[in-house]
């Protein structure tokens, strides 16, 4: 088996679904996301939502891992999670962070970084009560998330004596422990690629309030 991977050099492809050109692109960064956005929803590709997200702590040692994007508007980009995890943690050390869209289908990837704050309680309340109620119970058993736990057997025990405790409620409280936060962009870059590793990179800095479109080498 391990001869399969002892030479990668060979696997590549040639990208050729589009082309990106600083006189087609909005002016707006965000209007753009939404417009790529909504070609990979309108695609029906496999969670075009799922986002890498990548943090540092104080230290800078890096940790990235895969979230799903909850809300975009002129304000950010959303997300959830538990505040006692290490995403928390390190944004606790380190308020900025960057996301990754990747969207294999149609050859495209897009940047994202900037500060990151907090949700407000009563935004992160109405999003948690709108998840499955099994997903609501399993945010307060999920705790601290990326703790060490014995075994796949407690963590479902815990499930099980949680789902049974509160089987006459009809309603949960969001965990204190738990919540949104919205990275605030300071910058993109839209990545399309191209025949011959020739591909196109479009960035959009935010220099003095205002933003400034460049393109990178490949």
């Amino acid at each position: 088996m391990s001869d399969l991977i002892k030479d990668l050099s060979e696997l590549r492809l040639n990208y050729q679904k589009g082309e990106l050109h600083e006189d087609q692109v909005n002016a707006d960064p965000h209007e753009q996301f939404l417009l790529w956005f909504n070609h990979a929803l309108e695609a029906q590709l496999h969670e075009p939502y799922a986002m890498s997200l990548a943090t540092a702590n104080a230290e800078g040692r890096p940790h990235v891992r895969t979230v799903l994007l909850r809300g975009a508007d002129e304000n950010g980009y959303a997300f959830y999670t538990n505040y006692d995890s290490q995403k928390g943690l390190d944004l606790v050390a380190n308020p900025y962070a960057q996301i990754l869209f990747y969207w294999a289908e149609q050859e495209r990837q897009v940047r994202i970084s900037g500060r990151v704050v907090k949700i407000s309680e009563q935004e992160s309340a109405d999003y948690y009560h709108k998840r499955p109620r099994d997903s609501q119970i399993a945010a307060h058993i999920s705790t601290p998330q990326s703790g060490v736990i014995a075994s796949r057997d407690e963590l479902q025990q815990r499930f099980n004596e949680l789902h049974e405790r509160v089987a006459d409620q009809q309603t949960l409280d969001k965990p204190d422990f738990w919540g949104g936060y919205r990275i605030e962009p300071d910058y993109y870059e839209f990545w399309q690629g191209r025949p011959n590793r020739l591909h196109d990179r479009l960035c959009y800095e935010k220099i003095d309030g205002a933003w400034k479109l460049q393109r990178l080498m490949p």
